[in-house]
């Protein structure tokens, strides 16, 4: 099991900071720099910028100090019998640093950490060994996504927001001018960044959010499709009909016999 042996969430120190650890620390240690920051490991100097993260093995000799006046950043440290393996599986590097993608999303994962250590209880031990099982799971996923232009990347929370809205109230009706005006942002503008930053629509989640609720409406209950189609936002049943069939390949009634049989 994964253990977590403390963390940091936004650690901030005004006057700056010198981590000199020449025998290693004893366990893996994940930072996400969010200050300029010089490293200096086994032999190397690097630089790391704003929004760069690593993970130090326990035993390798590194310190690291900040090159703005201040100092920023997330920090955990782990390990556990399985965190060696994990590491490998999941391809992450060591020792080595990494550009962030979708770093205020990383970021999050660490307050969520650390809000489990606050949390306590009896199962706390094994909260946290799942969440930080999570967090380097996702941390590999977010990896492999392609980074965000730094023009968009501004609007990452407000968005991440609204498309988390779009599928958890998917029958609330929505216009694009109104989602728009929320972010002070033209309708083309808003289209076009929220592409960008999900790769896909905003229409297209917005049919998405609303065929899904539909599908589970389905599967789950007895209400007519005329109801269903009224609960996912329709105001037309043979609209709802039509673009069900469209992107699922069935009927409503269709999808719904499809699960008794």
């Amino acid at each position: 099991m994964l253990k977590l042996v403390k963390c940091g969430f936004n650690s901030t120190h005004p006057e700056g900071i010198l981590i000199d650890r020449p025998q290693g620390s004893g366990y893996y240690v994940f930072v996400l720099f969010k200050s300029r920051t010089q490293i200096e490991l086994t032999g190397r100097s690097l630089i790391a910028n704003p929004d760069t993260w690593m993970i130090f093995r326990p035993d390798t000799p590194y310190r690291y100090r900040n090159l703005d006046r201040s100092f920023v950043n997330d920090w955990l440290h782990f390990g556990g019998e399985e965190a060696e393996a994990l590491l490998g599986d999941l391809k992450l590097p060591l020792d080595e640093p990494v550009p962030a993608v979708y770093s205020a999303s990383l970021s999050r994962l660490v307050m969520e950490l650390q809000r489990s250590v606050w949390l306590g209880g009896p199962l706390q031990e094994r909260i946290i060994a799942s969440d930080l099982t999570g967090f380097l799971m996702k941390l590999g996923n977010l990896r492999s996504l392609r980074p965000r232009p730094e023009r968009t990347d501004r609007y990452f929370p407000q968005l991440s927001e609204i498309r988390s809205r779009l599928y958890s109230t998917p029958q609330q009706r929505y216009t694009i001018d109104e989602l728009a005006a929320e972010v002070s942002l033209s309708r083309s503008h808003f289209q076009h960044v929220y592409k960008e930053l999900f790769g896909c629509p905003v229409s297209l989640d917005m049919i998405h959010s609303r065929l899904e609720f539909a599908k589970y409406l389905l599967e789950n209950g007895s209400q007519p499709v005329g109801v269903i189609s009224n609960l996912c936002g329709y105001d037309n049943e043979t609209h709802f009909m039509r673009q069900f069939k469209k992107f699922t390949g069935r009927t409503p009634s269709g999808y719904r016999k499809s699960l008794r049989t």
